[in-house]
């Protein structure tokens, strides 16, 4: 066995967050690029920050193809690159709209550079500030690499973006194997995105979850099902997220109710009896 690997058992041996850490590390990942996912990690942050006053770091965890502060439209001239050279993880944190964001980079400049990466080191770093915060979302590069398993297992939960392309539930299933079966990481929450409707996105998610049930003995919970959205795909052009720009979409009115689920406190504005019901849907 490398020590890559043993690296990685270690971090799922102690994945479970120490009794004195304040913070939930929350991944969110997929097996495949363009199902949304770095939408996702930018609005569920946004949601937990400003509907439901949690204390947030989001990272940009995309080694060399991060691109957070692009959904965000702020500089990245403090970014990932900087930490993993030594600098101070508190000078390298901007806000904003009430979020901490940690933003990664694009590109790597030189050999010595890509063989400078340690997600470990990040991962450790993290946790000397973990007590300023209620909940770190990791942003993570999508597909199955070394980055995205260390994120991943280091993690409380990790959340699978899929949508409803055969490719994508394919590499999904794929990504939810790799964790399961290698490193017995089960803290797997699915989320079916760009769905045309409820019905389509939850069959979809039940397909990956019969999968994972037939042939790996597991069973991931299903966190819910975000629909379609042109507003969504304005507010990136805008360059800012849609849980600003649009609050009332219904992008952003199903994302409340998975951020719901995650912290168990339901909004004002959100009715307590759906709540209940979903939660009853999703076996919780």
């Amino acid at each position: 066995m490398n020590i890559q690997a043993e690296k990685l058992i270690e971090l799922v041996k102690e994945r479970h967050r120490p009794k004195n850490r304040r913070a939930k590390f929350i991944c969110v990942s997929s097996g495949k690029g363009g199902v949304g996912k770095t939408n996702f990690s930018v609005n569920f942050s946004w949601m937990l920050a400003n509907r439901f006053r949690k204390k947030v770091l989001l990272i940009d965890a995309d080694i060399g193809l991060g691109n957070v502060h692009i959904v965000l439209g702020v500089s990245a001239d403090k970014n990932l690159k900087f930490l993993m050279k030594g600098a101070d993880i508190k000078d390298l944190i901007q806000t904003y709209r009430g979020i901490d964001v940690l933003l990664g980079f694009s590109g790597i400049d030189s050999f010595r550079e890509l063989e400078g990466i340690d997600t470990v080191t990040v991962i450790n770093k993290l946790e000397k500030i973990a007590d300023d915060y209620d909940y770190v979302i990791f942003d993570a590069p999508a597909g199955i690499n070394e980055n995205v398993l260390k994120f991943a297992v280091s993690s409380d939960i990790t959340y699978v973006i899929t949508t409803p392309e055969p490719t994508s539930v394919t590499d999904a299933y794929a990504l939810i194997k790799t964790l399961y079966k290698l490193y017995k990481f089960g803290s797997i929450k699915l989320v079916a995105n760009m769905c045309r409707n409820k019905n389509e996105g939850f069959s979809i998610l039940e397909r990956v979850r019969f999968s994972c049930e037939s042939f790996l003995e597991f069973r991931p919970k299903i966190a819910g099902v975000l629909p379609d959205s042109y507003s969504l795909k304005s507010a990136v052009r805008k360059r800012e997220p849609i849980a600003v720009l649009s609050p009332q979409d219904a992008y952003v009115v199903a994302l409340a109710e998975i951020v719901s689920l995650e912290t168990g406190e339901v909004l004002k504005e959100t009715s307590a009896g759906f709540f209940e019901k979903f939660k009853k849907f999703l076996g919780i």
